[in-house]
């Protein structure tokens, strides 16, 4: 996997204010925007065919725009029927594959549910199944980070623990964090500079600098209850101390991309973009 020399700022799929909506564009007015990342948006199905993923390719390269994907909603590798499980790891290495095409860096996707099973088991059969996902993009030499993502409800399976072990049983795995999940699954915590700097600082005393070098984060706005995650919000209708989590991703010198998933993605992303640049540590 090639490495990220900053900490780069986008938008989860094509920008709302796109003139032409075609992910061709949406690249191109990322960086008209002044951004320099875009998430491919595979969540409702793989719908990029290689011959214009090798398009995508040239284009990103050209205006220096980083590409991730998101890989679709539809998976859980804790299914209870063997099908969907091998469903759900095609979807990983497919989105996988197209995004490699394409010359990107990292594909996200949510793991599994519990399915009121206790976590250890779960834990071991996600492990082994990506494991397969894993050793199968290799043999193709498909080399991006596999990136479990810190989902948003207890129900469903990724705390912070979790990914991480994953991250550090697996190769090609490192963590997606998405901070506003983290405080919808706490139940309003994991949202002071004391918590990230505790979260920051676990992932790199268990998988060292390296992750630290390569971040994925998911930054939004979010509504919560008790049990997790309702929807997310712009950064400046929620309670998300977003500004001072920036000031902790610097302090940290955090590389990889922050991928807005606010409902105005690129406002918000050029917000986070702008303030970052003005802090000073």
């Amino acid at each position: 996997m090639f490495r990220v020399n900053k900490l780069r700022f986008g938008t989860a799929g094509i920008p709302l204010s796109t003139p032409k909506r075609s992910t061709i564009d949406g690249i191109i007015h990322v960086r008209n925007l002044g951004l320099d990342a875009m998430e491919l948006e595979f969540v409702r199905g793989i719908n990029l065919k290689p011959e214009l993923a090798k398009k995508i390719k040239y284009v990103a390269k050209k205006h220096d725009v980083l590409l991730t994907a998101h890989a679709p909603y539809y998976i859980n590798l804790n299914a209870s029927e063997k099908a969907k499980i091998e469903a759900s790891k095609r979807r990983i290495i497919q989105s996988a594959e197209r995004l490699y095409d394409a010359g990107g860096w990292s594909v996200v996707f949510h793991a599994g549910y519990y399915l009121k099973q206790h976590p250890e088991r779960v834990y071991e059969r996600i492990k082994n199944e990506l494991k397969d996902v894993e050793r199968e993009l290799m043999d193709k030499g498909v080399r991006v980070w596999l990136r479990p993502e810190l989902t948003g409800k207890p129900t469903q399976f990724g705390d912070l623990k979790e990914i991480v072990k994953l991250s550090e049983e697996l190769e090609t795995v490192l963590p997606t964090i998405d901070f506003a999940h983290a405080h919808a699954r706490n139940a309003g915590k994991c949202n002071s500079i004391d918590e990230w700097h505790e979260m920051l600082s676990f992932i790199e005393d268990r998988l060292g600098r390296e992750a630290l070098d390569n971040m994925h984060i998911h930054m939004s706005g979010i509504t919560y209850t008790e049990r997790g995650e309702r929807h997310h919000l712009p950064l400046q209708k929620s309670d998300m101390k977003w500004e001072d989590l920036l000031r902790v991703l610097k302090e940290f010198r955090v590389k990889g991309v922050v991928i807005s998933e606010s409902p105005n993605i690129e406002e918000d992303a050029i917000l986070m973009k702008k303030k970052y640049e003005e802090i000073k540590i």
